[in-house]
């Protein structure tokens, strides 16, 4: 299933001092900022387009397109992460919003928890889908990141598809549609450069190796600094972050909960729309 189907709200700019952020805008009511996760293809309105209508009923609801993903202008960072921690703090000043809800999807999640840690004031609830934690029994890297690296370093549409079917529990979900979208943005060079800063095999070789030699705490650690109620979903069957890396944050954060959905990957708000929405609904409006 692709959330291409809804009408998708038009694309709105931001000029900052580090190039135009774009994102789209529904609802009224306090703000909801949805952050999208990485992978190829990837962007804000793919991620959460099939969720928009039912937020925008209770909430001022955007969802930003990172940077270096092929909507927002790259940003002059080494590392796409570093440019979605920087865009944030961006947008929000931009658009005159002092305090929001976040939901953020996989990096999204931990782009969000960076946002709560340095800058408490700036978030009201946050909500987080797999991505975040860290592997207690299963390998580092998981199955679905393997075979994000395998298509980033030698794109072909069958690496794709197996990747596709990765992230998620039903099968069925992988459509023409969704691979052919996915090709046409995760092939775009200026896309594909970024995505191998972060997901090449030479980049998780690095990754790997500093994770192993480093003697800073990682970002799980600082996760008892989050003070803002925190809801951190998962699908059961996630095979890019395996469900058993939810039990860090779990216990890390200090007002934190778990809600973990059954048959179901790494897409909890697409392959599991109608469940997480309540969820997360009954959670924010608490």
């Amino acid at each position: 299933m692709s959330t291409s189907v809804a009408t998708a709200p038009a694309l709105r700019e931001l000029q900052t001092e580090h190039g135009v952020l774009r994102y789209r805008e529904a609802g009224d009511g306090p703000p909801l900022l949805l952050l999208h996760g990485s992978g190829p293809g990837v962007t804000g309105w793919r991620n959460f387009g099939g969720n928009l209508s039912r937020f925008a009923r209770h909430f001022r609801t955007f969802i930003l397109e990172f940077p270096g993903f092929g909507v927002s202008d790259e940003f002059d960072d080494p590392h796409p992460m570093l440019s979605a921690r920087k865009a944030v703090p961006l947008f929000l000043d931009g658009l005159g919003l002092d305090r929001v809800s976040i939901v953020g999807n996989s990096m999204g999640g931990g782009v969000a928890i960076d946002v709560a840690i340095n800058h408490p004031q700036r978030v009201d609830r946050l909500v987080t889908i797999g991505g975040i934690g860290g592997n207690l029994y299963s390998p580092f890297p998981g199955e679905g990141i393997k075979l994000l690296s395998e298509f980033t370093d030698n794109p072909t549409r069958e690496r794709l598809v197996a990747w596709l079917h990765s992230m998620v529990y039903d099968p069925s979900l992988v459509t023409d549609e969704l691979i052919e979208e996915r090709w046409a943005q995760a092939t775009d060079p200026a896309t594909l450069a970024g995505a191998r800063r972060m997901y090449g095999g030479a980049a998780l070789e690095r990754m790997v190796a500093a994770q192993r030699a480093s003697t800073e705490p990682p970002q799980w650690a600082h996760m008892r600094k989050v003070q803002v109620p925190t809801l951190v979903t998962w699908g059961r069957d996630d095979r890019v972050s395996p469900v058993d890396m939810s039990i860090i944050p779990m216990r890390m954060l200090p007002r934190g909960e778990v809600h973990i959905f059954p048959d179901c990957g790494h897409w909890v708000m697409i392959e599991q729309r109608e469940a997480f929405e309540s969820a997360v609904l009954a959670f924010l409006t608490r």
